[in-house]
Parts: C-alpha cells; sequence; structure tokens
C-alpha cells in the first residue's frame, strides 16, 4: 500500500537489492523508492518533458546484476538508461 500520493501512474516495479521497491512513475517522469518501512528515499525526476511534465516518459525497470545501478525505458526520448 502507498500513502502521500508518490505514485503517480507507476507503470515499472522493480526490487532492489536491499528488499526497497523502485517504481518508474508514468505520470510525472520520476523514479520512487519504497522502504518496508514506509518511507520514500528522495529520487530523481528522470525526465521532465511533455504535458505536465514527465507524464508518459517511464515505464520498465531492472537492477543491474551484481550492482545498485537501474535501468529504464524513457518512453519520451526512446532510449534506454542507466541511473547510477
Amino acid at each position: 500500500m502507498s500513502s502521500g500520493q508518490f505514485l503517480n501512474g507507476p507503470l515499472g516495479l522493480v526490487e532492489a537489492r536491499n528488499g526497497d521497491l523502485i517504481s518508474a512513475n508514468g505520470g510525472n517522469g520520476q523514479l520512487v523508492e519504497s522502504t518496508l518501512a514506509g518511507t520514500r528515499p528522495e529520487w530523481p525526476m528522470v525526465d521532465s518533458s511533455g504535458s505536465p511534465a514527465g507524464a508518459g516518459a517511464l515505464f520498465g525497470l531492472a537492477v543491474q546484476p551484481g550492482g545498485k545501478d537501474v535501468y529504464f525505458v524513457d518512453d519520451a526520448t526512446n532510449t534506454l538508461d542507466l541511473l547510477k
């Protein structure tokens, strides 16, 4: 369950190495980490194109094998990007 309106049209979900969940918000271009304690560490807006900003840009996530980096698909730029 999510509270605080952190999720905005999530289109991707992946479990991080530490057990947290990372969501790709399709509604605002932001990646969101949700902890088991219910907190939300700061994560960046990775695409601000569109109207409203970031809308429809992100989907799909994967954690880099053996690492902590996150791959995500940015549909606005038609790229597979790596967030370190």
